[in-house]
């Protein structure tokens, strides 16, 4: 089923934080949630899926009997956490923000945070965690003109370590001792961002990207017409 990454609203926030509780032990307040997506509301996204609920309403079919068909799968929806509508499914998300630390602040460059970053377990080594940290990327540096980026990520997460150090190419700045609450150490990870290397078309594959002035289609005609041969009736 096709997946979709879109920026986060106000209708994501349960299904945020119940991807965070599934898959991360750092969790947080419901109103945490709303204050990174009042406050930066174009710097985190969500990956969601389209799909059937029609299996959700077999389960609950006591609590639809009393309602017509038209509402029966909302009122499913509403009882899943995973939805946030009837048909979508989010299955990862991530949460940024810009440093709004008053004492991390003066005489510092403009720049943002990873708060957290989750993919539920059955969508993932498809990539959706690296798309969704290259549009926040791309959002803090284009939006909110945020100079460098920082996260902390656990020792122990070989995983996510590998993700920021080797694929997004972040900089481990140094080891924090006892970080988390149980306890364990963290590495303070920075990315300088630069908003040309992060557009999101150069990491699409495409051997032609659109400048929104040229014809892509008269400056291919031979691709064109093998196009058009292969179209059957």
């Amino acid at each position: 089923m096709p997946v979709t990454i879109r920026r986060a609203t106000i209708e994501d926030m349960l299904c945020m934080q119940n991807a965070n509780l599934h898959n991360l032990p750092e969790n947080y307040l419901f109103k945490y949630y709303m204050y990174h997506i009042l406050s930066w509301p174009e710097a985190s996204f969500v990956a969601t899926t389209t799909d059937n609920v029609g299996d959700l309403e077999v389960g609950f079919e006591e609590l639809a009997s009393s309602s017509n068909n038209s509402t029966s799968s909302s009122i499913a929806t509403k009882c899943d956490p995973c939805y946030v509508r009837s048909g979508e499914k989010l299955v990862g998300y991530v949460l940024a923000k810009m440093n709004d630390d008053p004492s991390a602040q003066q005489d510092a460059a403009l720049n943002g945070h990873i708060t957290s970053l989750s993919v539920m377990r059955t969508y993932r080594r498809m990539g959706l965690a690296e798309k969704l940290m290259r549009q926040a990327l791309f959002a803090l540096s284009e939006v909110y003109k945020a100079q460098y980026v920082s996260l902390h990520v656990r020792q122990s997460n070989r995983a996510a370590l590998h993700l920021y150090r080797d694929t997004l190419e972040f900089e481990v700045l140094s080891v924090e001792k006892s970080y988390y609450l149980d306890g364990e150490d963290a590495y303070a990870m920075k990315k300088v961002l630069d908003t040309d290397e992060l557009l999101p078309a150069n990491f699409q594959g495409s051997k032609v990207q659109d400048d929104l002035e040229s014809d892509l289609l008269q400056e291919s005609p031979e691709s064109l017409q093998e196009g058009i041969q292969q179209i059957t009736v």
